[in-house]
């Protein structure tokens, strides 16, 4: 019988309460800090964000940033928060300086959200302002305050917002800050703010040239640029960009200094702005998709209030650089119709580079089209036949209201696959099957993706022949035996994916399953382990265990694999170095024909079987003997 429904059951919400029940909503996934975007970067950007914003109003030129295990400091030297309203801009939502366009025209924070989701989140929070040399700060845990600064002191210090906080394990769970990302994120503030210094444990990160240094520095040891890098800039936008001879687009876009990874109204009136500009300036009629092919772009713009799609700002929704004002795709459009063409006038070099580059993209999108109607027709005529794929009914490029849930499972075999479609969820979740090992497509051209069955037929079941726009699936997942079988099929299918889709990647569609190594039981419970350290936890806790090493996904039972791909489900996500050399260099070195350096590396870092084993052994004969004890 169904519970009853009744007054009692509605609850309103603190805000403190709604954040920390619902973080997703203010800071995406949360994460343990081993992926880019996970909660505590936002947690960190967020806080940054307000010193930029102090920045380019024109206050204070440096920024500096502490982080030592789990704590984190941000020091600015701006104006620094008015003392007397220090404890509602730290703890009070909606409240801050941002709603008034004069002292915050072009800012990225405009909620008055984002610090006191920072405060909220974290275990220690204390906010403390330098202002008129007096000083005051208030300390929280958890969102309550535990320490408060009552009246003003005198300070020495300079003007300025010092921040300082812990992310809180009963939210994140265990986590740990990759610095890597935390560099990243600090250049590409470098970048948008010349002039601007950030340091890291002191290091410092400064860019003279903005956009320009941006590609330069992502380019470095990878494709080389086929012309001088065009660097373009006035008020409210700047554009950095070139042609290589890699195909796919590029891109670095922001807005009002943030990263949106996933773009925006912005990045698509650029695209436009090219082709169009190219279009007239060579006045023929070039395919869309050959003037852009190659291309590796930064797009910067300041808009005045953006909107942004969600809290954690990664795609901007505004069509206006301003309220009222001229639309984003008349400005981008005109700035680059304008200066681009001015441009490809003065350079010769660059103007040759580019249609040359257009040229041969045209050339080779017209050479594949007769392999393009050998495959679709060898694929018409396997659809009858082929139970490669099991589709599912919602798809990323429908209307679908689980659009965005929408999953392909790539799996090996059939008894992986056997499992995953019985236990799958046929409105969002689909399993394309590979028959083995994929082809090695290192070094190859486009062609092997039509001439080659198995990746002609999952390019169809993925919809991105055209265009990465058409994806009919949010996740892509590799669903991959935990043996070295299933790590070589990985790396193959990955292989395939950064040589000709890499836009999948960097998009963040692209993930690895993770399924449980052990499953430890006894009668009274049942404890799935993911890694080793897992076991050997579940060994100390659960009585005369009895263990299962799962080799293989078709030995886990379908009933025990909904569990895995539902409510348990772990995705590791494929995500690109930072710098295409790191690429290139992983892809020769895995993947190339360099099979006698790959033999000296294996048998130099080689752990053979019975080794592990017999640690086990010992680890569990420890263990044995220390419940025997107690």
């Amino acid at each position: 019988m169904a519970a009853d429904y009744t007054e009692e059951h509605i609850r309103s919400l603190e805000p403190r309460e709604h954040i920390r029940l619902r973080p997703g909503m203010y800071i995406g996934k949360l994460g343990d800090g081993s992926s880019a975007d996970d909660g505590i970067y936002i947690l960190l950007k967020e806080t940054i964000d307000n010193a930029i914003d102090e920045f380019v109003m024109g206050n204070g030129k440096q920024i500096d940033i502490e982080i030592e295990d789990r704590f984190v400091r941000v020091r600015d030297y701006g104006r620094g928060i008015p003392l007397g309203k220090l404890k509602d801009c730290a703890s009070v939502i909606n409240t801050g300086a941002k709603y008034d366009s004069e002292a915050f025209k072009k800012s990225v924070g405009l909620n008055g959200v984002g610090i006191k989701a920072v405060n909220f989140l974290s275990d220690f929070f204390e906010i403390a302002a330098f202002r008129d040399r007096q000083t005051k700060g208030i300390t929280f845990a958890k969102g309550f305050v535990s320490e408060e600064m009552k009246k003003a002191q005198k300070s020495s210090e300079p003007s300025g917002t010092m921040v300082s906080f812990e992310p809180d394990e009963e939210i994140f769970g265990s986590y740990s800050w990759n610095l890597d990302f935390v560099e990243t994120m600090l250049r590409n503030y470098a970048y948008l703010n010349t002039g601007l210094t950030l340091t890291l444990n002191g290091k410092k990160f400064k860019s003279k040239n903005g956009l320009l240094d941006l590609l330069n520095e992502n380019l470095e040891g990878g494709e080389k640029p086929l012309y001088p890098i065009i660097h373009l800039s006035d008020k409210d936008i700047e554009v950095a960009f070139t042609h290589t001879e890699q195909s796919g687009e590029e891109y670095y876009s922001f807005v009002n200094g943030q990263h949106t990874t996933m773009g925006g109204t912005h990045l698509a009136a650029f695209r436009e702005a090219i082709v169009n500009t190219v279009r007239n300036y060579y006045k023929k009629q070039f395919d869309a998709a050959d003037i852009r092919s190659g291309i590796v772009a930064a797009v910067s713009v300041k808009v005045e209030d953006p909107v942004f799609e969600s809290q954690t700002k990664t795609k901007l929704g505004s069509t206006h650089m301003a309220p009222k004002g001229e639309t984003i795709r008349t400005f981008v459009g005109n700035f680059i119709g304008l200066h681009l063409d001015n441009h490809l006038h003065r350079s010769k070099e660059a103007s040759e580079a580019m249609v040359d580059k257009i040229q041969r993209s045209e050339h080779e999108r017209k050479e594949l089209r007769g392999i393009k109607k050998l495959a679709r027709e060898r694929a018409k005529q396997s659809k009858v036949h082929n139970k490669k794929l099991r589709d599912c009914r919602a798809h990323l490029n429908s209307k679908h209201k689980l659009r965005d849930e929408s999953t392909l499972f790539i799996t090996e075999g059939d008894s992986a696959s056997g499992s995953i479609t019985k236990a799958r969820n046929v409105d969002i979740q689909a399993v394309f099957s590979l028959r083995g090992k994929p082809l090695n497509s290192y070094g190859m051209t486009r062609k092997v993706v039509y001439q080659n069955e198995e990746f002609n037929l999952l390019q169809a079941a993925l919809g991105i022949e055209d265009s990465i726009d058409d994806l009919r699936y949010n996740k892509v997942v590799l669903a991959t035996d935990a043996d070295v079988d299933g790590m070589h099929i990985r790396l193959l299918t990955i292989t395939f994916f950064v040589q000709f889709f890499p836009d999948l990647i960097r998009d963040g569609h692209l993930y690895i399953l993770e399924t449980p190594l052990f499953r430890v039981r006894n009668k009274q419970e049942t404890r799935y382990c993911y890694t080793e350290e897992e076991r050997l936890r579940a060994l100390e806790e659960v009585r005369n265990p009895e263990i299962t090493r799962f080799k293989g996904l078709g030995e886990i039972s379908p009933d025990e694999f909904k569990f895995f791909i539902s409510d348990d489900i772990r995705l590791a996500p494929v995500e690109m170095p930072p710098k295409p050399k790191m690429i290139q260099d992983l892809l020769a070195f895995y993947m190339g024909k360099n099979t006698p350096q790959r033999q000296e590396f294996i048998i130099k870092n080689l752990k053979v079987e019975n080794d592990i084993i017999e640690e086990e052994e010992e680890e569990r004969a420890e263990i044995e003997a220390a419940a025997s004890a107690a």
